[in-house]
């Protein structure tokens, strides 16, 4: 039987023509298979709906932990995540943030799964501050984000970590906390999209699944 995530085997098989990735990945001797879902069904990625698009990371340790984040001059703490740019995959800009608001690359991780679709979470008002601002000018068009949401396992120390990789940082410290912590610490106008996002990952944990 498999003591850690590190004596867990991961096959990741890509299957072109519009079919699914698929991810197989080996616990207590079974076989597992995570549906990875092809992103050219999410055309178009960018669109008038309202919701910018986003990727959300989940980062998992050994222990089932999940790395939990301060922002930068903020009491806030949260998951890493970030905004798409328009030449990019819901994948690709996983790996950007993830090296940019952590520091980690390609190699310092596994990649186990992602939500099957987009969850979308809307904006407070005040973030459009007063009603002249640009922001609230734009309010009509910007609703909220849609995200993509990744899970990662960490293979590598956790001194590969690094905050500074960004010329504005978005945090400037971190810890692990248990992994349903996240949805009752998380921000209220969050916590739905973090609920949904945790319990669509949840089996491919190894420590919980």
């Amino acid at each position: 039987m498999y003591q850690s995530i590190h004596e867990i085997v991961y096959c990741l098989v890509l299957h072109h023509g519009g079919e699914l990735n698929q991810l197989n990945y080996y616990k207590d001797g079974i076989n597992c298979r995570a549906r990875m879902f092809d992103f050219t069904s999410l055309e178009p990625i960018f669109s008038n709906d309202g919701y910018r698009p986003n990727v959300g990371i989940v980062l998992s340790n050994d222990a089932g932990k999940v790395f939990w984040a301060r922002r930068t001059q903020h009491d806030g703490w949260q998951f890493p995540q970030g905004g798409m740019h328009p030449d990019e995959n819901p994948e690709q800009a996983m790996y950007r943030e993830l090296k940019e608001e952590v520091g980690l690359e390609r190699r310092h991780v596994h990649l186990v799964g992602h939500t099957s679709g987009w969850l979308h979470y809307d904006l407070p008002q005040q973030f459009f501050r007063s009603p002249f601002s640009t922001a609230a000018r734009r309010r009509k068009r910007i609703r909220g984000q849609k995200q993509i949401w990744f899970l990662l396992i960490m293979n590598c120390d956790e001194s590969s970590v690094r905050l500074d990789c960004s010329k504005k940082p978005e945090f400037d410290d971190w810890k692990w906390v248990d992994y349903w912590d996240a949805a009752e610490e998380i921000v209220d106008f969050k916590r739905n999209v973090y609920r949904e996002a945790l319990g669509e990952l949840e089996h491919l944990m190894p420590e919980l699944g």
